[in-house]
């Protein structure tokens, strides 16, 4: 998307901000406010830029030949998403081991396909699967895991109001799949942290 277009695709969700703060009972013209919707239009835009970005693509800059098969970890990545039921933001960290089959990717590419997920309308247990089906269908390991731990403000702000509660996904294929001594080991590790 060009500048300009993005630009317009902004102003647009601005005017959108301006008709919600009307709808409820704003003064769109009292200072505080006077800014809000752009601010809030560009907020969301950067809020929303896994739409616009291929996970499979950043991979591919950053797959080396390694000969080693033992487990690569990365935990504690934390991600700010925004829950697809409400437009409320879900926060935390997510933890990914795989079993390299002749191939690595570099540690840092593994925090952004993190966020390209999570910088999307999301729930959990989806954005959780994605990590891992990504990573699975363009890596090509022996077998990928990836565990996340968040908050959700829909569930602290409103509704049942629980402050404390936690919620926990995983997902994995291949080796960790069939191989229960394996799963207990990576959790093991991102316990530790």
């Amino acid at each position: 998307m060009s500048e300009l277009d993005q630009n317009k695709t902004v102003g647009e969700i601005a005017e959108h901000y301006k008709a919600i703060l009307q709808l409820l009972g704003e003064d769109i013209n009292r200072e505080g406010l006077i800014r809000t919707p752009m601010r809030a239009a560009k907020a969301l835009w950067y809020a929303t830029q896994g739409y616009r970005e291929d996970a499979d693509a950043v991979m591919r800059q950053a797959i080396f030949h390694h000969d080693g098969s033992q487990m690569v970890i990365v935990k504690g990545i934390e991600f700010y998403s925004l829950c697809e039921h409400h437009i409320l933001p879900f926060f935390g960290h997510v933890s990914i081991g795989y079993v390299p089959d002749g191939e690595i990717l570099g540690l840092s590419k593994l925090a952004r396909i993190v966020n390209v997920f999570a910088r999307r309308l999301q729930v959990q247990e989806r954005m959780t699967s994605e990590i891992m089906e990504s990573i699975r269908t363009t890596l090509h390991p022996k077998g990928v895991i990836v565990y996340c731990e968040a908050g959700h403000l829909c569930m602290k702000m409103r509704g049942v109001e629980k402050q404390d509660s936690v919620t926990a996904t995983s997902a994995y294929c291949g080796v960790f799949e069939n191989d229960p001594q394996l799963r207990a080991e990576f959790l093991s590790a991102i316990k530790q942290y």
